[in-house]
């Protein structure tokens, strides 16, 4: 048992101190580094993985902005026309994707265009989880096979986003929406 010992500063103002006691020392060095590296990097490859599967449906702009940047690089126009050239080129692409995905009233054309933008991330899903896996996973056959995995999750999630967008109001044969029919709101009191 510690003793207690009574100091006091000025007249009335006594603190306790404790002597002979055991001094608690909080986590250092090494043991914090380690429970805050394991926190961390636990958290970092959760925001890597959530990142992959909301970024999964723009593979296709993403890979069709990359290549007519380099072409339209290559073909001289610069840094910043390409860069341009390039963003514009996805953001079209993706615009007329999820357009057309959404006014289209054929079943088959909107499960060509899901596929068109599923595929590609299927790609990077498979890619991504094959790099992964090289850093834990010794077996090549278990690579594969995570790899495997991390495509069709990332195609699965690509399509399903994909076709939240389908859900859309049928357009008329005018060109507009739809109106959802509405029941006629009710009134307190006729007046006749």
């Amino acid at each position: 048992m510690p003793q207690l010992r009574l100091v006091c500063v000025q007249r009335f103002v006594c603190a306790a101190v404790v002597v002979e006691g055991a001094t608690h020392k909080p986590m250092e060095g090494a043991t914090t580094m380690l429970a805050l590296g394991l926190v961390l990097n636990t958290l970092g490859i959760g925001l890597f993985c959530w990142a992959i599967f909301a970024l999964a449906v723009h593979a296709l702009p993403f890979f069709i902005a990359l290549n007519v940047g380099m072409i339209t690089f290559q073909g001289g126009a610069g840094l910043l026309g390409a860069l341009l050239v390039g963003t514009g080129s996805g953001a079209l692409m993706l615009v007329v994707g999820q357009f057309t995905l959404a006014a289209g009233r054929s079943l088959i054309l909107r499960i060509l265009i899901a596929t068109a933008f599923s595929i590609p991330a299927a790609v990077a899903g498979y890619q991504v989880a094959l790099a992964l896996s090289h850093i834990g996973v010794p077996s090549p056959a278990w690579r594969q096979v995570f790899a495997c995995m991390g495509a069709v999750c990332t195609c699965c999630t690509a399509w399903a986003r994909l076709m939240a967008l389908a859900e859309t109001c049928p357009l008329e044969p005018n060109g507009q929406a739809a109106k959802l029919s509405q029941p006629a709101p009710a009134t307190a009191g006729h007046k006749r």
